[in-house]
C-alpha cells in the first residue's frame, strides 16, 4: 500500500508541474478580445468615482507573468490614504500588496509580480482604494496577464 501512495504523490507532482509550466503560444491565441477589460497598448485605463478619473497604466503594456510590473496612477483630483492589491478576477491566486510611492503631483506608483497560472486565460484585478471628499472610495481594473500585443 505505501507503494501506491508514493506513485501516487509522484504522479499528482509531476502533473503539478507540467500544470506551471509558462510555454504559452499567445501568438495563436483563439481568445476573443475582451473590451472590458483594460488594453495597456492603447495606453491608460480609466474608471471616474464622483467627479474624479483615476488613470491605471501598467509597464511592460502586455503584462507578463512572473516579471515586474510598473504600475501607475493618475488622479484628477487631490486624493489620499491610498491602498493597492491585485487578485485573481475569476481564481484565487492570492492576495498580492503593492507597495505605492508617495503621492507626487497626482500620481503614484508601485511595482508588482504575479505568477502563472496553467490556463492560457488569467484576468487579474487590480483594487485601488482611497479617500476622496471624506469618503472611502475603491476602483476595480482588469487586465489579462501575458496579453498578445494585438
Amino acid at each position: 500500500m505505501p507503494k501506491i501512495i508514493k506513485m501516487v504523490s509522484v504522479v499528482f507532482f509531476l502533473m503539478f508541474l507540467m500544470a506551471c509550466d509558462n510555454k504559452k503560444i499567445a501568438e495563436n491565441s483563439s481568445f476573443p478580445i475582451d473590451t472590458t477589460l483594460c488594453q495597456f497598448s492603447s495606453g491608460e485605463c480609466y474608471k471616474k468615482v464622483a467627479d474624479l478619473s483615476v488613470g491605471l497604466m501598467i509597464d511592460p503594456v502586455h503584462t507578463p507573468s512572473e516579471k515586474p510590473l510598473n504600475l501607475t496612477l493618475k488622479f484628477s483630483q487631490s486624493i489620499t490614504n491610498i491602498s493597492v492589491r491585485v487578485e485573481g478576477r475569476d481564481m484565487f491566486m492570492g492576495v498580492i500588496p503593492v507597495a505605492l510611492s508617495a503621492i507626487e503631483n497626482n500620481q503614484a506608483h508601485g511595482t508588482l509580480i504575479f505568477g502563472s497560472c496553467s490556463s492560457d486565460y488569467m484576468v487579474w484585478r487590480v483594487f485601488v482604494t482611497f479617500d476622496y471628499q471624506g469618503q472611502q472610495r475603491t476602483l476595480m481594473y482588469d487586465f489579462l496577464a501575458d496579453n498578445p500585443q494585438r
